[in-house]
């Protein structure tokens, strides 16, 4: 008589995604988790999409989504409440893995809790900026994370070359989702005006702080251009009117891949959103306004540790696209430039850098990679709980 197999323990996963960006990278790992492990159980701290995978949603990102030192200053005592629940739901559940998405001020302290209690490996997908600043954090995650998860290729070398930590490069989620997109887009409506796109950024700072340039150096472009602000998720309506009032820039709410389908150019504040954009083959200036922008244009200088803040550039490692930061960030700059991506030879210049960026991100599925390199962890038990490594 054949023995009956043994079930297989049911896998218990602990996700935190601390802002929209992260809630969708998430989202699509947790998708790819379960076709890895289809037993396996979620809890998280994240957004609406990662609900509409299944699981537990413990607290939204709304609840912890600031940035900036004044608007992290003033809501500390609500940043504080959601660390200590975190920290009790994590060790009440007890889960088999917990895996952190970028959001590194939050995350790196739930990591030292995690590894301090012994409670689980921690596996971090979308590792830490610290090349770009803070680079005192790479003790933290020598000691208190398991498995680094890149998706910017040239991160390779800062962690293995220079800091002799080993990651592992698992594709990149935005050529992943930009893909897909790709396959399966809407045909273009026929007749209708080009689109310049206004891509303002995710948080209400960052949309006061550029949205107001981008409208004034777009207003020449009326009559040949529709111009569309992507709406950003979480930021009401009410919000955006009072800047739009009195100019012909039309709203748009969590459709950001259609309008840039159909761009034929782009101010974008920079982030995630400028590899979106050039993703789709759309020119664009890059546009950040910052307090005391002279001294921030002469900081980034001598004190940044990288030459670009979009991350376009930094893949390319050379400048492909125009970046209008600190003292160079003003409405005549930002029209100048934009009327050059429009009608000037520097278009193609871009899209051809594009095209390079696209070679060094490669084809890999990076959310089935990431997924893979945790289950055959956790299943063949080779992450050690506990562990510092130094």
């Amino acid at each position: 008589m054949i023995p009956p197999t043994k079930k297989e323990k049911t896998m218990k996963y602990y996700l935190i995604a601390g802002e929209a960006s992260g809630d969708l990278h998430a989202s699509h790992l947790m998708k790819a988790l379960r076709e890895a492990d289809p037993e396996a159980s979620f809890r998280f701290i994240g957004g609406d999409l990662m609900e509409a995978q299944g699981g537990t949603l413990v607290r939204h990102y709304r609840q912890l989504a600031y940035m900036g030192f004044i608007p992290v200053l003033l809501h500390l005592p609500t940043i504080l409440s959601n660390m200590r629940h975190c920290k009790r739901d994590i060790a009440q559940w007890h889960p088999d893995a917990v895996i952190l998405v970028d959001y590194p001020g939050f995350n790196l302290n739930i990591a030292k809790f995690v590894k301090k209690r012994t409670i689980a490996p921690v596996f971090y997908y979308i590792s830490p900026k610290i090349w770009a600043w803070k680079e005192y954090r790479i003790k933290s995650i020598r000691r208190y994370v398991d498995k680094l998860l890149s998706v910017l290729p040239f991160e390779i070398d800062f962690f293995e070359q220079k800091h002799h930590y080993p990651i592992h490069y698992v594709g990149n989620p935005t050529a992943d989702e930009v893909r897909l997109y790709l396959e399966n887009k809407p045909a273009a409506e026929p007749g209708a005006r080009p689109v310049v796109a206004l891509l303002a950024g995710s948080r209400r700072q960052e949309i006061k702080d550029n949205l107001p340039a981008m409208i004034e150096a777009t207003r020449h472009l009326t009559a040949r251009y529709r111009l569309v602000l992507a709406g950003a998720p979480g930021i009401d309506d009410a919000y955006y009117r009072q800047f739009l009032e009195g100019s012909d820039v039309e709203l748009v709410k969590n459709r950001t891949y259609d309008i840039l389908a159909s761009a034929h150019a782009a101010l974008v504040t920079s982030g995630t959103a400028t590899l979106e954009t050039a993703l789709f083959g759309v020119p664009q200036v890059v546009c950040y306004e910052t307090p005391l922008p002279r001294l921030i244009g002469y900081l980034r200088r001598k004190v940044l540790k990288v030459r670009y803040v979009s991350l376009v550039n930094l893949i390319a490692d050379r400048e492909v696209v125009r970046e209008l930061v600190a003292d160079s960030f003003s409405v005549s700059n930002i029209r100048h430039e934009l009327d050059m991506l429009l009608d000037g030879p520097s278009r193609q210049q871009m899209l051809d850098g594009y095209n390079e960026v696209r070679q060094r991100l490669g084809t890999e599925c990076a959310p089935a990679n990431a997924a893979r390199i945790i289950v055959e962890e956790m299943k063949g038990g080779k992450a050690e709980v506990g562990k510092e490594m130094k």
